[in-house]
């Protein structure tokens, strides 16, 4: 009797495996024994096992399993045992090479459609088929937005033998408009195979989330064929990279049309269920009822968890001694604007900076700011979970007319005066080196679990990681018909339904500088930011590797309070900004080598039609 070589996570015990085509704990699937096709292909458990394990492997890029990788953009920064001497990219950085899992995925397509799997209910067979074929695609877009082209091997299943001819296994690589023409391709064709009801806690793709891939897909490769000139020389010559600016409204118009279709479907909109608009994005993306989010990797306790709320914790709200291994910027703080004031820079000194801008208490500094600022970070004044957040990092006063500083160790827990007043507070911030102590004056508050257990080590959280919701179908929309030259009218609605939630002003007109504007700070946290640069072609002024560029530089915010009983501003807070040398040595620098990741050597070693990429 064959055994099926790739089913190497079967089956706990029936009753244990899958309760639910939708239970919570879809991707908690161990590997006990082997069993042949006719047994796996048989038995719907055994099958949605198997795909749980495809499911699981697909991780790729940002994400709650590598919290650590949040810092090497402008999101956030190193604070605990810094400082982060990176300046560059990587060439391989979240590069996805996967063609094992592209062939585990056509040998269980293969199994799906054979003999053993006749007696399965068809409707049943046509949605694990639609499934497996969405993450065939969902890997193969992943390839293309890191390495353009790739070879396509379709339902291939390639098995070598000694003395054959290997050439027959080595496929060239395709164009990068071809590549993302077969992803479009196979959301098309599987979308109306998938469910249209949305899953329990997204864990798994139904037919939204295939056409929110096949939008995405479309767009990332609309704004390569409209933007590839800003980089002229990020090209191959047979197409491998870069895609003809012929062909860009055909994609714009392919994205335009997708996102209508979710809209127009209804099973999706924007969480709004609390009034309280900093809490409401919080929940509309941590909250795994929010019937905004169209497709997650999800977790839950026990037995699959994520320790990112535990590297990301505040001091004074910790469940163990991990807190602050990466905290968010100032730069993404000031990327938030305020509700009448597109300009979000903190207001810390006067205008003839000749002066500090005081201030009663340390929130109101962050008053009438995008209320999607609270729901993403953990700022000075206000609370996590309903307990006040105090961020202090020393206190000031005058001497000699100038003004000097009294700071704590808060690890020797000095950090109060002789008079009982606090000096530094446990979330600092600091500019120490030492592990676990804050160092830019922010907490992420995004995909951090409020369950105290959850920080713990041994339990971590079962906080979902978003990779799909409505609001990226709007600004889908709204770019797309930015670049079709649709009314403005049409475009600013798509926007300002999400400035609305936010609490900010509506655009009256809207630009592309305002479609990253807003991808940024909606989007934050979520894998997004990279590949928004990258496909728009303009990561390489962004960071431009010179310390005098905000953007490429990460900055920290230090909170002090006066003290100084001879100022009439004794007891009032002030704040300093400061280029975060001590997390962050270097600013970043992006160079045009890095659009692409390159193609390894290995795999130009086993397959010699392989072209390198630009700059290689």
């Amino acid at each position: 009797m064959k055994r099926i070589n790739i089913l190497l996570i079967i089956i706990i015990t029936v009753s244990s495996v899958f309760l639910t085509t939708n239970c919570s704990g879809f991707l908690d699937r161990e590997s006990e024994s082997l069993f042949s096709d006719e047994q796996v292909f048989a038995d719907q458990n055994m099958i949605t096992s198997v795909l749980a394990n495809y499911y699981g492997r697909i991780d790729w890029g940002q994400s709650l399993e590598r919290g650590g990788d949040f810092v090497i953009l402008d999101e956030a920064c190193i604070s605990s045992g810094g400082p982060d001497n990176r300046q560059d990219f990587g060439n391989d950085l979240w590069r996805v090479y996967d063609y094992t899992l592209i062939r585990n995925l056509n040998q269980f397509l293969k199994g799906i459609k054979s003999e053993a799997a006749a007696g399965l209910d068809p409707a049943y067979r046509d949605q694990i088929e639609g499934e497996a074929r969405f993450i065939r695609a969902w890997t193969y877009f992943n390839m293309c937005r890191c390495m353009g082209g790739m070879p396509i091997v379709g339902d291939e299943v390639f098995s070598y033998s000694a003395g054959m001819d290997i050439t027959a296994l080595q496929f060239p690589r395709s164009t990068e408009a071809e590549l993302y023409d077969y992803v479009i391709g196979e959301c098309t064709d599987v979308a109306n195979m998938l469910p249209s009801e949305p899953t329990k806690n997204a864990a798994r793709a139904n037919k939204w989330a295939a056409l929110t891939l096949k939008a995405r897909s479309a767009l990332y490769a609309a704004s390569i064929a409209r933007y590839n000139y800003l980089t002229p020389d990020v090209k191959t010559e047979g197409g491998e990279v870069g895609i003809p600016a012929n062909l860009a409204a055909g994609y714009y118009e392919t994205a335009y049309n997708t996102c209508k279709e979710i809209i127009d479907g209804g099973k999706y909109r924007l969480y709004t269920d609390n009034p309280d608009k900093g809490a409401n994005f919080y929940e509309a993306v941590c909250n795994k009822s929010s019937y905004e989010v169209i497709w997650a990797r999800d977790y839950y306790y026990p037995g699959n968890t994520t320790g990112f709320t535990n590297n990301a914790i505040a001091t004074s709200v910790r469940g163990d001694i991990d807190a602050n291994i990466f905290t968010p910027t100032l730069n993404i703080v000031e990327a938030f604007e305020y509700k009448t004031n597109r300009d979000g820079a903190l207001l810390t000194r006067t205008a003839d900076n000749s002066d500090y801008i005081y201030y009663d208490k340390p929130e109101d500094i962050f008053a009438d700011k995008d209320a999607r600022l609270y729901g993403t970070v953990v700022y000075p004044g206000s609370d996590f979970n309903g307990i006040p957040m105090i961020y202090q990092s020393g206190q000031k006063y005058l001497a000699d007319g100038e003004w000097k500083e009294r700071t704590g160790d808060i690890l020797k827990g000095s950090a109060v005066d002789d008079d009982g007043d606090l000096v530094t507070a446990d979330n600092g911030p600091t500019k120490s080196s030492d592990q676990y102590i804050n160092n830019s004056g922010f907490n992420i508050r995004k995909f951090v679990d409020y369950n105290r257990d959850a920080s713990t080590r041994g339990r971590g959280s079962e906080m979902w990681f978003v990779r799909m919701r409505y609001a990226e179908t709007l600004m889908i929309a709204a770019e797309a018909a930015l670049e079709l030259g649709k009314p403005q009218q049409e475009v600013c609605g798509y926007i300002n339904q999400i400035r609305d939630r936010a609490g900010i002003q509506h655009l009256n007109a809207v630009t592309l500088d305002d479609i990253v504007r807003e991808r940024r700070v909606e989007f934050a946290y979520e894998n997004h930011r990279w590949w928004d640069l990258r496909r728009l072609r303009i990561a390489h002024n962004l960071w431009d590797g010179d310390s005098e560029t905000y953007d490429a530089t990460h900055y920290a915010l230090f909170p002090f309070r006066i003290k100084d009983p001879s100022h009439p501003q004794n007891g009032k807070w002030v704040f300093d900004k400061l280029r975060s040398t001590w997390t962050s040595t270097y600013p970043r620098k992006f160079e045009y080598r890095n659009y692409y990741n390159f193609i390894d050597q290995g795999w130009i070693d086993k397959n010699p039609k392989l072209v390198r990429n630009p700059y290689q």
